[in-house]
């Protein structure tokens, strides 16, 4: 059933949303993402970073639906982990990742070809982003690699380095250069990727020299963040620590106090002292968010930066997706890729 949002007003909305919650009960688990407006956040179950939503989800023996209200990579890392009981559905299956999109399973399955055959069989770990589609998740898993999140991709990457000599990291270059740096490459041992070109754009001998080939992926929304912002927003504000994420580029971070996750821009919020001024550079909906769960500090933005993708979810296609339970907008992934990306996921939860 499709709803007219004509006939509807903003609280009316909101009422059909709480009543079809109470409706389903233990039944129906809604998570939220960081980067979600505050109204739909006021409305979920859970709010965190992609995948510890997606195992909240998994693990809840009570649960029969998932509603993710994120991007699409998101709600297919959740049908991944999903038990076969549950169904999981996105409100809007146009929210898709820009990022996630720059790297596509035959595009990489044509690098890797073309990287092995400069290097040689056998020498290439693949380490994927959470921020990718199942099908290079399974990837992944298949070729004896393993994903990881912006929290623990360092540890992955140390991981992959133990199993071969270089690592191909997609799709996202700024995290993978970052990490790079954080573990001690040097710069010219990592090379970028980009595909459509020959050998990604590079001559043999620099493929053989890298230490990690990075995918020529990024996020819009962190790419948006410039080291001009930070040196104005120094200037204007001398006493501010400056938080960013490691989806930013290199210059950037470079620049910044601290680095992390949403995760850990979260806890670093939470944690500063009363008082503080803390400029952040990510999404501005969690900024925003943070501002008024901490009016004791002054929360800032870098820059306004906001995805477009995940604003796609609102409270019309809640509701409908609510209204339409086990339906509308179902995220399958298939058995053989679910089971090559449970490789990869596997993989990277032994870190732990």
């Amino acid at each position: 059933m499709r709803i007219d949002k004509a006939q509807l007003n903003h609280s009316e909305i909101i009422d059909r949303i709480r009543t079809g919650k109470r409706q389903f009960g233990k039944q129906l688990v809604i998570l939220t993402h960081h980067y979600q407006r505050k109204e739909i956040v006021d409305l979920g179950d859970f709010v965190g970073d992609s995948f510890e939503l997606s195992r909240k989800a998994a693990a809840d023996r009570d649960c029969r639906y998932i509603i993710f209200c994120g991007v699409h990579f998101m709600a297919e890392s959740a049908a991944i982990l999903a038990q076969p009981n549950q169904v999981v559905q996105i409100p809007n299956v146009e929210a898709g990742c820009w990022m996630a999109g720059m790297a596509e399973a035959e595009t990489v399955r044509s690098a890797w070809e073309q990287i092995e055959s400069v290097v040689g069989m056998g020498s290439i770990s693949p380490v994927v982003y959470m921020n990718s589609d199942a099908e290079l998740k399974s990837f992944c898993g298949n070729h004896g690699g393993l994903v990881c999140t912006s929290s623990n991709a360092a540890k992955a990457v140390r991981w992959a380095f133990g199993q071969k000599e270089k690592v191909l990291f997609f799709p996202d270059q700024h995290l993978g250069r970052n990490v790079g740096h954080d573990l001690g490459i040097a710069p010219e041992e990592m090379v970028v990727w980009s595909p459509g070109n020959v050998l990604g754009g590079n001559d043999p001998d620099a493929l053989k020299r890298a230490r990690i080939i990075l995918w020529d992926g990024y996020c819009l929304v962190h790419t948006r963040f410039t080291v001009e912002q930070i040196e104005k927003m120094r200037s204007e504000f001398p006493e501010a620590r400056i938080v960013v994420h490691p989806e930013c580029t290199r210059e950037v971070v470079a620049r910044a106090d601290a680095c992390g996750s949403t995760s850990y821009i979260v806890k670093y919020v939470k944690e500063a002292p009363p008082g503080s001024t803390i400029v952040i550079g990510t999404e501005i909906n969690l900024i925003n968010r943070l501002a008024l769960e901490y009016p004791d500090r002054k929360v800032l933005d870098l820059h306004y930066s906001l995805c477009p993708n995940m604003f796609k979810i609102n409270l019309v296609n809640l509701l409908q997706a609510i209204e339409n339970i086990g339906e509308l907008n179902v995220v399958k992934v298939p058995e053989a890729t679910k089971a090559g990306a449970r490789l990869a996921l596997d993989r990277m939860l032994a870190l732990a």
